[in-house]
């Protein structure tokens, strides 16, 4: 009988020796390799438990499929509180599985749609200069979809890889306050394709950051060419009781404040050398050289006048506004906005000969 039990024992460590460490057979081993130790340690005795010879066999046996590595972190005691702590985690892991949904995924609010996603990307690739916080009004004004802006940096952050990243400047919009009829008029200047310099002059309203108009001229201005371009932009349109303009000395030529005492218009100055004092206008300079001049090129006048009046048609009715809580300035002036589109129906409207594209109703 002995015989055939060591017979039997080197039959086991041969076929173990076989098999190798490591794999599924591993993780059974060294579970069982704990639970024997599980046994040995709750056996009474007060100082080392006794090892049986069935202990030393099991051990040695469970070993064969282990690694070396492996092997010294297995062989140690187990205090009961540490299995107490695993069989509560296991009893929280079972309900856990038995009520808990079965999907996969984080628990939370339910993000945006994919047809969301799409067009919030969509939006981003076609205009890379907008920020999340324009495409989230331009969304909501689009859509019918109130979005926060939070969430489209999210989207933007995770579906959305640029090839280049461009930051344009922060601009200071502050006013001590303001009256109606309320225009700011002001003059920059831009190169043609031929290198000849053309200055434009800018007319805005305050309260509805309209555009009213721009005009162009060719070569050094005077207060006669000034006048001129002023009278054109406001042919057809009442004057404003006051009207905004910095220090520049063409602002003061004769003629200029003759012509606004005809017009009945008084002139409001702003702080010498604080551009901040002047920063709707200020600001709009900027955006026509930002998002519209330093894309394109222009011929002559009447080709900068041209595209000019585009950028003015798409900056009163479709450019949404931060400050006016994303409507367009034509919808502060009174006019009706365009229809919500449906997220899953709608196409692409192109502005300013496709440098900008913005999505409406299909």
């Amino acid at each position: 009988m002995k015989e055939i039990s060591l017979l039997l024992i080197h039959l086991l460590t041969v076929f173990a020796k076989l098999l190798g460490p490591g794999g599924i057979k591993g993780i059974i081993a060294e579970n069982l390799l704990l639970k024997q130790q599980l046994l040995v340690v709750c056996r009474p005795r007060q100082r080392a438990p006794n090892l049986l010879p069935a202990d030393r066999f099991l051990f040695g046996l469970f070993s064969l499929f282990l690694r070396p590595g492996r092997i010294e972190k297995t062989a140690v005691g187990i205090r009961p509180s540490t299995l107490l702590r695993f069989h509560d985690y296991l009893v929280r892991r079972k309900y856990r599985a038995l009520y808990s949904p079965h999907r996969r995924g984080k628990p939370g609010p339910k993000g945006p749609s994919q047809e969301l996603i799409h067009a919030i990307v969509k939006l981003k690739r076609r205009n890379p200069r907008f920020g999340y916080p324009r495409i989230a009004l331009i969304i909501s004004r689009a859509f019918g979809i109130e979005i926060d802006r939070n969430v489209v940096r999210r989207v933007l952050a995770k579906y959305y890889h640029p090839e280049y990243d461009g930051n344009g400047p922060s601009w200071l919009t502050f006013i001590g306050h303001m009256k109606d009829s309320l225009w700011s008029v002001d003059l920059f200047r831009c190169e043609s394709i031929t290198l000849k310099s053309h200055w434009v002059l800018v007319v805005m309203d305050h309260f509805t950051r309209r555009i009213i108009g721009l005009a162009v001229h060719v070569g050094d201005v005077d207060g006669v060419a000034l006048c001129r371009m002023f009278n054109k932009v406001i042919t057809g349109i009442t004057p404003p009781k006051y009207l905004s303009s910095d220090n520049d000395p063409l602002f003061e030529y004769h003629r200029c404040q003759a012509n606004l005492r005809v017009l009945e218009v008084d002139e409001i100055k702003a702080v010498p050398e604080v551009p901040v004092s002047h920063p709707f206008i200020e600001r709009l300079i900027g955006t026509i050289r930002r998002e519209f001049l330093d894309y394109i090129l222009f011929w002559n006048t009447v080709d900068l006048e041209r595209k000019l009046n585009e950028f003015k048609d798409y900056y009163n009715h479709q450019r949404v506004h931060s400050s006016l809580g994303g409507d367009t300035p034509a919808e502060v002036a009174g006019e009706s906005g365009a229809w919500p589109a449906k997220i899953n129906d709608f196409q692409w409207q192109s502005h300013c000969r496709g440098l900008v594209q913005l999505p409406i109703a299909a």
